[in-house]
């Protein structure tokens, strides 16, 4: 049986659906009737932002249509204050980890295509995959997203057995304490596998919700071919009990508003059905170069650095409470300028090759990759600039361990709340990497940024917490978290 078969019953659920939740047209409609907003209705859709309730699609349409120069400013300023009041001054660090890049897929745009023999396939061994932990580990990464081709080589046996021997490997000073996930989409029956061997987020983008671009990048005689088998995954993990999920697009395939919209529309989608439980994080990368994939390089849908700030800005203004993540696909310079405008995770000192983390250790080239990176510090430098900003990294993973997820993250996400966990164990998962692993330099900017933030602790008992819990990491003690 192949990959495709193996799922094509299960293709007959959405199959018989009349339609799915995202109207071509009436994205489109919206987009057209504010193409020139006035700024009195931008300052009014602002104005319901500041309150930190979600937008409705027509007045994301209003934002993203927004021309004018001193709104745009508005709009700017209020998407740092609303991530600075719901997620306070932490960015949450990541690494992913690349497993296989064998995948029965042939998107047009995307290095690991089957028909790319310009790449020389692989999938770790159990062994190789606990040498990259180990790295990983030893560099100071507490969290990581595991990358997984669409393959028969990497069913659901296998990926369980990888969060398993992810969780498995320990040192002295740390351990991987979250393992997100980003594959192909699941079964129900799968995904309550995945949700039984401990994985963080269950991460699948739709790459884009143009349903004619998603038919012309993604063939019919493949697994990803379907677009609502994709579109509807997420419902899948909720029902199935994983219920931190994570969306987004590959935006450069289609217009940068429609695609915005489209996320906004899924949020909706899942936040009517699950209780109020949408995404759990948000991710917008734009297309990369990638070897030997002629699309990737000369994309029909650029997006500018202008209006790449502008979709940012608007969905943490459209979506307050919703994670957003910023990966090193962009430069240095570009996640400079974007984080202020409602970032809360990024990935740092990040190898996206297939055993990318032994080969940087050997000095070694990478191998033929997904696509180029555009940030390649270390995990080290970005620490450093993220404290010198006076925000504070964080590798916190005190709400998955604490059952803090789904519905009761939503909860305390949009009442505020977050703050008594979230930033006790920012300040001491931060310490934890200026004792073990921090240069110098980034010991004394990660000092005084901890020094800044415990000043700012109101709260008499949580203040008690992490004086106790920074005394504890000062004697040898780790992994101190509320």
């Amino acid at each position: 049986m192949s990959f495709l078969e193996k799922y094509r019953d299960d293709f007959a659920e959405y199959d018989a659906m009349e339609r799915d939740f995202i109207d071509d047209e009436l994205i489109w409609s919206l987009l057209n009737k504010w193409e020139n907003p006035k700024p009195t209705d931008v300052r009014r859709v602002l104005e319901k932002a500041a309150s930190q309730v979600r937008l409705e699609p027509e007045e994301m349409a209003i934002l993203l249509q927004n021309r004018d120069p001193e709104t745009i400013a508005e709009m700017y300023a209020l998407a740092n204050k609303l991530k600075r009041e719901v997620y306070g001054d932490r960015i949450v660090f990541f690494a992913p980890l690349y497993i296989s890049d064998k995948c029965a897929n042939n998107c047009g745009y995307c290095g690991y295509r089957s028909s790319n023999h310009a790449i020389n396939r692989k999938t770790l061994t159990m062994e190789e995959l606990r040498r990259e932990i180990e790295i990983m580990i030893g560099e100071g990464q507490k969290r990581t997203v595991l990358v997984y081709g669409e393959s028969p080589e990497t069913n659901i046996d296998y990926i369980c057995e990888s969060v398993r021997q992810v969780y498995s490997v320990k040192s002295k000073h740390g351990e991987i304490r979250r393992a997100n996930i980003n594959c192909a989409p699941l079964t129900r029956e799968e995904l309550r596998q995945l949700k039984e061997v401990g994985i963080g987020t269950f991460q699948v983008f739709q790459e884009t919700y143009h349903h004619e671009t998603y038919r012309k990048y993604h063939p019919a005689n493949t697994i990803k071919g379907h677009y609502r088998w994709r579109l509807y995954c997420h419902d899948r993990a909720l029902d199935a009990g994983v219920d931190d999920v994570g969306i987004g697009v590959l935006f450069g395939l289609y217009d940068w508003r429609f695609e915005a919209m489209g996320l906004l529309y899924h949020t909706i989608h899942l936040e009517s059905k699950y209780n109020g439980v949408g995404p759990h994080t948000i991710s917008f990368p734009r297309i990369q170069p990638a070897v030997n994939t002629p699309l990737a390089s000369n994309p029909e849908y650029v997006v500018s650095d202008a209006d790449f700030k502008k979709l940012v800005a608007v969905i943490r203004l459209a979506i307050p409470y919703t994670g957003m993540i910023l990966t090193a696909r962009e430069s240095a310079a570009a996640r400079k300028e974007v984080i202020p405008l409602g970032i809360s995770q990024i990935d740092a000192g990040s190898r996206i090759g297939v055993g990318g983390y032994q080969e940087a250790v050997a000095n070694a080239m990478p191998d033929k990759e997904q696509f180029q990176l555009g940030d390649v510090r270390s995990l080290d430098d970005v620490i450093r600039e993220t404290c010198l900003a006076g925000n504070i990294p964080s590798f916190c993973t005190g709400c998955y361990r604490k059952g803090r997820t789904g519905e009761h993250f939503m909860g305390l996400a949009k009442s505020k709340f977050v703050h008594n966990f979230c930033m006790p164990n920012a300040i001491c998962t931060l310490k934890e990497y200026l004792l073990d692993y921090a240069s110098p330099e980034t010991k004394q900017a990660g000092e005084a940024v901890i020094a800044k933030h415990l000043l700012e602790i109101e709260d008499e008992k949580t203040r008690e917490f992490v004086d106790q819990a920074l005394k504890k990491l000062e004697k040898g003690e780790r992994d101190q978290y509320v």
